[in-house]
């Protein structure tokens, strides 16, 4: 699998960024035209993802470099090297959420109705990111045989991707893609309906990919640990039993997502 996208001397660009960028493109599509038809102005929607796209891979990398501290101390020069790949969700996931709450906070924005617009472009970016994966040959799940992946009815071209090394693997990254897309479509669905409440959308967030990733962790070879135990895992459970909790109390206390309008009295500029 050529990791390259394209080539000019010395200056190269790789998958794995190409498909980074792709992501952070729609989900800013979709979380600015949610933001417009609540009033948020245009401005603060793409300083707020600007800020949290590079402080949510300054948390990622970092996150995945603790996790990895051993090669990266005998390794230093390959800190920077984040086109290699690398970058691990979920501190990507806790800088930028601590980014936005920071933001929101700053202007007096609602953080929950915020939070409420960003998830589906969030989870969308996510499904498309995880491409980069597949262009890097990583991230894949324990060895099967060419005819499962068959039986899959793949295409041709992620059949030869996945084979690596003289084996065939579990093509974990379209597991997650898949359902990270299917998601999408959920949360948008979800947040259209009149009976949801605010912060109901980000509560099935959680749930959903928790569930996902746990499921996806569980079959993966290059999990970052803890002890004995899959870090994704243990966090996708924290993102599950949050996600409920979340759910429970926005629905009985919070307003509905409809009738939640930012407008002038939320946002100082």
């Amino acid at each position: 699998m050529n990791k390259i996208a394209i080539s000019m001397g010395p200056f190269e660009i790789t998958w794995y960024s190409v498909c980074i960028f792709i992501g952070i493109l729609f989900a800013w599509f979709i979380i600015s035209k949610e933001a417009k038809r609540n009033n948020i102005p245009p401005t603060f929607v793409t300083n707020l993802i600007f800020w949290c796209v590079v402080f949510g891979i300054l948390g990622a990398r970092i996150y995945y470099v603790l996790f990895n501290l051993d090669y990266y101390t005998a390794n230093p020069e390959q800190i920077i090297k984040i086109w290699n790949g690398g970058l691990a969700i979920h501190g990507g996931m806790i800088a930028g959420l601590i980014t936005m709450v920071i933001y929101c906070k700053k202007y007096r924005v609602n953080i929950l109705k915020m939070l409420d617009i960003v998830v589906p472009g969030l989870i969308l970016a996510q499904g498309i990111g995880r491409w980069g994966n597949f262009f890097n040959s990583e991230a894949h799940g324990g060895i099967v045989s060419k005819a499962f992946l068959e039986s899959l009815h793949l295409p041709e071209f992620i059949i030869k991707g996945m084979h690596i090394s003289g084996h065939y693997y579990h093509p974990t990254f379209l597991y997650e893609s898949l359902f990270c897309i299917i998601g999408f479509f959920v949360l948008v669905g979800i947040r259209s309906l009149k009976s949801t409440k605010l912060g109901n959308t980000t509560a099935i967030y959680l749930i959903w990919y928790g569930i996902v990733r746990f499921f996806v962790e569980s079959l993966r070879t290059d999990s970052l640990m803890l002890a004995n135990l899959k870090m994704a895992q243990i966090v996708s459970v924290l993102m599950i039993v949050t996600g409920i909790i979340m759910f429970i109390i926005t629905k009985i206390k919070c307003k509905y997502y409809s009738s939640e309008v930012a407008g002038e009295n939320e946002i100082i500029f």
